[in-house]
């Protein structure tokens, strides 16, 4: 029991202690480090901006190539027909 007593007072210690290390740790963050987060906040709103300008660039880009192989795909078609007819003709 004197053992249990012992070790109880030793454990209390230590947590009151690491208890005053975790307050006195919490004293909030520096200026310096909300300029880092406002600078760090910023860029990443720079880099979403980046990205959605990609982004919209790229459907643009996709749209035209959609076009381009639309296009391919009718003059192959004509010239498909085309050769089918010069067939017909001997030619």
């Amino acid at each position: 029991m004197l053992k249990v007593k012992k070790y109880l007072g030793t454990w209390l210690g230590i947590a009151l202690f690491i208890g005053m290390l975790g307050v006195t740790g919490c004293s909030g963050i520096s200026e310096e480090q909300v300029a880092e987060l406002e600078a760090l906040r910023s860029e990443v709103k720079a880099l979403e901006k980046e990205v959605n300008s990609m982004k919209s660039e790229k459907a643009a880009l996709e749209r035209e190539i959609a076009e381009k192989n639309a296009k391919l795909d009718e003059c192959n078609k004509t010239k498909a027909e085309t050769k089918k007819n010069l067939e017909k003709l001997g030619l």
